[in-house]
């Protein structure tokens, strides 16, 4: 069984940089600490009102390091003439709502695709590898196929907010049932958004998970061990699991 790759996002390392508006801390130094340390790919958001990570982060990403860098991005054309700039290894496709906090779910697909599959085909022709993220459920997940996605990362908001075992277990047969159609159509399984230490292994253990993205937990968790230790303990939790 091969074994689950860790996405470390280090948005928040730039949101606290982004309080004071200077230099540290830096996002490219947490970058490389991190994937020093267990992570196997560097994950960003650049978001439309830049609140956190910004256009030159991601070009430095880019220019300073060797390992996968993936790009969570709305599909719109800013973002897509970024995308082709820098060109990450890879970029996931999200819903992006200004007055959020965070991403609150996957992307409604079921509601229509405007053009997604233009955009998609667009990366794609860039050697850019494509995900898109959303709920766990089997209508957005063909959706995906049919659009040319490469791969879906679930959304785990819904499985990490539940409270209660028999709760629990029903969200993840929801991400487990959605990952074994993702696996039967070809699509790469990713899977991401609040996981943490406590909940992380058993969405890890699910058949053919290929990768997890996994920004806050890391960074509160180095608040207190530093981000060499939050992310190798994060990194051998998911391994545990498999």
């Amino acid at each position: 069984m091969a074994s689950v790759k860790l996405g470390v996002n280090i948005d928040h390392v730039a949101t606290l940089r982004q309080a004071r508006k200077g230099v540290d801390p830096e996002p490219v130094a947490a970058a490389k600490v991190a994937l020093s340390s267990g992570g196997d790919l560097l994950v960003c958001h650049l978001r439309q009102d830049r609140r956190h990570i910004q256009d030159e982060d991601l070009l430095k990403l880019r220019k300073e390091l060797r390992s996968p860098i993936h790009l969570e991005m709305a599909a719109v054309p800013e973002m897509v003439s970024i995308a082709l700039k820098a060109k990450p290894d890879s970029v996931c496709i999200v819903p992006e709502d200004p007055k959020e906090v965070t991403t609150q779910g996957g992307l409604n697909l079921k509601n229509g695709t405007d053009g997604l599959d233009k955009t998609i085909a667009k990366l794609k022709a860039a050697g850019i590898g494509v995900s898109l993220f959303i709920d766990p459920d089997a209508v957005s997940v063909r959706i995906a196929k049919n659009l040319g996605a490469d791969a879906v990362e679930l959304c785990t908001l819904s499985y990490a907010g539940v409270t209660g075992k028999h709760r629990q277990n029903a969200e993840l047969e929801k991400l487990q049932l959605a990952g074994y159609l993702a696996s039967e159509l070809g699509l790469e399984i990713h899977a991401g958004h609040a996981l943490d230490y406590h909940n992380v292994a058993a969405v890890a253990a699910i058949p053919g998970m290929a990768c997890l993205n996994i920004g806050f937990s890391i960074m509160s968790r180095a608040v207190f061990v530093g981000l060499k230790t939050a992310v190798s303990e994060m990194k051998k939790t998911i391994l545990a699991a498999r």
